[in-house]
């Protein structure tokens, strides 16, 4: 397994909890969509596996994670070039492999962050993930700030690499989940 959730709780007030006992796992090959409408606990969710929230109660075990979030200019810092920032966390072996993928340009990866547009920041975010080489892949609406063929393609390139990972997709489009997920969990 490389995420395992068991008898998860949590919510911001006590009494008021988004969700209560949440059990799934992963295993590598695998992915899981979580679907639900805005302000769910999608995100939550990825926040307690994580670690910068604390649930309620319940036990959280994962292998070693890398994440892509829904705002991509949140994910680099401001100041350095894509290029570092991704050699800073990962191994560049594959770069050309991905680039092509994800139709991304390496000369974009010379520039800061904000001299690229949502959707290309947003691929060099899946860039980066893919580069790292985790054990569990926590997707958080990934392809939002993307035209729908660069979805497709995306989405198509993360299908094929699924035998070293697991992935855990947030998204609120069901019929994105039916297209590649192994199990829809809707809260």
């Amino acid at each position: 397994m490389v995420l395992e959730v068991k008898n998860l709780s949590f919510g911001y007030k006590k009494e008021s909890l988004l969700f209560e006992n949440l059990s799934f796992s992963l295993k590598k090959g695998e992915i899981k969509a979580i679907v639900g409408e805005s302000g769910a606990g999608k995100s939550t969710i990825f926040e307690l596996i994580l670690g910068n929230l604390k649930p309620l109660n319940g036990e959280i075990k994962h292998s070693g994670c890398s994440e892509v979030f829904q705002d991509p200019y949140s994910s680099f810092h401001p100041s350095y070039t894509l290029l570092n920032q991704i050699k800073d966390v990962a191994k560049l072996d594959d770069l050309d492999f991905y680039l092509k993928n994800i139709n991304l340009e390496y000369e974009l990866l010379l520039k800061l962050p904000h001299e690229l547009s949502g959707g290309q920041l947003q691929r060099a975010s899946i860039l980066r993930a893919m580069l790292m080489k985790p054990q569990l892949l926590l997707l958080d609406e990934p392809t939002s700030a993307l035209d729908n063929v660069i979805q497709l393609d995306v989405m198509q390139m993360l299908v094929k690499h699924l035998d070293g990972m697991g992935m855990l997709l947030i998204t609120h489009d069901l019929d994105l989940a039916k297209w590649c997920a192994d199990e829809i969990i809707m809260i």
